[in-house]
């Protein structure tokens, strides 16, 4: 009888690359990994790398259209939509021959075997093969599934050919105009990029504002920005059907009919783990996820699930490889290994809109009104902004009794600038800690620290009386 893995692991995404490297290369453990499609899951395949690629391709058209702004006269300009896709089949090809590949995951000494999994013990996976089934022993099972486009209740969608951030990625161009159903990160990012590209965008959100857990006002400005571009975006609008009509669909709302060339799903995601049959172990799972607690286990203690597979986690690439690493640190090493409860995000809309910690209304809701406050910059005021025309821009701090406990940026490279504020916020820090850092001038993170010293100048006037009284003294 072979000798049982020590852990054996169910989807090869970016939590369970990060874990299969971690748990074989670096702790030398037998572990074996399960993958019934291909190695890199939704992130590299239909997710993060193809969405910010085509988001890169759009802001070289926008940045294009806008050059005579900058004294550059370019020409008329087009876009070649079938070279856009294959430049982001190039780029997923480049990351697949890397770390994202078979070869490099049985370098790392890990096992791989290709097939649908089940769950058939507390220590036991079976492997679902065309040749047959093959039962793997083990210590521990993390299970890494991901999670798949939701396709929302909707009269007719089901007769409709639909798109979902899987299939348009497979597509050799995209259509000539979209409806997309959602108001999320990636129904932004998606509106913005296909309309910047020549697309024909219509959105449409049930709720009346756009990114939903994301600052209001920031998130409003967001839409300012897309409908100034040309998409058509249509808040509090529900959609109550779809048809099928002249070669395209008609999307049918209380508003009216619309239509358009093909229908992009971007209104949640569903967890991958009907096929795990966890229900004879008694362990929770449903549409959101495996219910598991802060260390990622499952009532059964030898079986974790982290990323998008776990219920009530952030559906983040980073936070999904962080917790894969606390999970097989929790397993096998002395102390605990908890899941990440500090996790910022950006959406890749041009400017960004990144967010960490809480928003004003959570930290209102938590600590009281009288002892939260929000403090705003806008960068327009920023000497990079006016360097790189970028008017659309601000910076939010939410603090309470004194401490940051939020903050929120919409810039250009919102992204690249959060992780000042999520250190912010992870120690604790007050603005004034904020404000003594220097920061490189000209840069759009100028602003915070123009933020901080806006509030110290308000009160050293206090002390006006001081300073002139000591200029008299001598």
């Amino acid at each position: 009888m072979p000798r049982p893995y020590d852990l054996v692991i169910i989807g090869l995404g970016s939590a369970g690359l990060t874990a299969a490297r971690f748990a074989s290369a670096e702790l030398g453990l037998r572990v074996a990994a399960i993958e019934r499609d291909r190695v890199g899951g939704d992130c590299l395949w239909s997710g993060c790398v193809p969405s910010k690629s085509l988001a890169r391709s759009a802001r070289s058209a926008h940045e294009a259209r806008r050059a005579v702004d900058f004294g550059v006269r370019t020409g008329e300009i087009t876009v070649d939509l079938p070279s856009v896709w294959r430049r982001i089949r190039d780029v997923q090809g480049v990351i697949a021959a890397g770390d994202d590949s078979p070869e490099r995951v049985a370098d790392w000494g890990v096992d791989l075997y290709s097939g649908t999994a089940s769950v058939i013990g507390a220590r036991r996976v079976r492997v679902d093969q065309e040749d047959g089934a093959t039962d793997l022993d083990t210590r521990n099972i993390l299970l890494c599934t991901g999670s798949r486009a939701r396709v929302p209740h909707i009269s007719g969608l089901a007769d409709v050919d639909y798109l979902t951030n899987e299939s348009l990625f497979a597509l050799d161009a995209p259509p000539a105009s979209l409806a997309v159903i959602g108001g999320g990160p990636f129904a932004v990012e998606s509106a913005q990029a296909l309309n910047r590209l020549g697309v024909e965008v219509t959105l449409f959100e049930a709720l009346d504002r756009l990114l939903s857990r994301d600052e209001p006002a920031l998130a409003a400005r967001v839409a300012e920005v897309l409908r100034a571009e040309g998409v058509d975006v249509r808040l509090s609008t529900a959609v109550t059907g779809v048809r099928s009509e002249s070669g395209g669909v008609v999307v049918e709302t209380a508003e009216g009919d619309s239509r358009a060339s093909a229908v992009l799903l971007a209104s949640g995601r569903t967890a991958n783990v009907e096929s795990l049959s966890l229900d004879r172990l008694g362990i929770a799972a449903g549409p959101d996820g495996i219910s598991v607690d802060a260390r990622s286990r499952t009532i059964v203690s030898s079986i974790y699930a982290v990323g998008d597979a776990a219920a009530g986690r952030s559906l983040f690439t980073h936070s999904a490889a962080h917790d894969a690493v606390m999970a097989v640190r929790d397993m096998f090493l002395p102390g605990r290994g908890a899941a990440a409860t500090l996790v910022p995000w950006v959406t890749f809309s041009d400017p960004q809109l990144a967010h960490v910690g809480m928003t004003a209304a959570e930290a209102r809701e938590r600590f009281g009104e009288r002892r939260v406050r929000v403090t705003r910059f806008d960068l327009s005021d920023t000497d990079r902004a006016r360097i790189d025309s970028t008017p659309e821009g601000m910076v939010m701090v939410v603090t309470a009794r004194g401490k940051v406990v939020g903050g929120h940026i919409l810039a250009p490279e919102a992204g690249e600038m959060i992780q000042e504020l999520a250190l912010a916020v992870r120690f604790s820090m007050s603005i004034r800690e904020l404000g003594e850092i220097v920061h490189v001038y000209p840069t759009m993170s100028t602003g915070i620290s123009q933020m901080v010293a806006e509030q110290v100048f308000r009160r050293i006037r206090r002390l006006r009386r001081v300073a002139k009284l000591s200029r008299l003294m001598g």
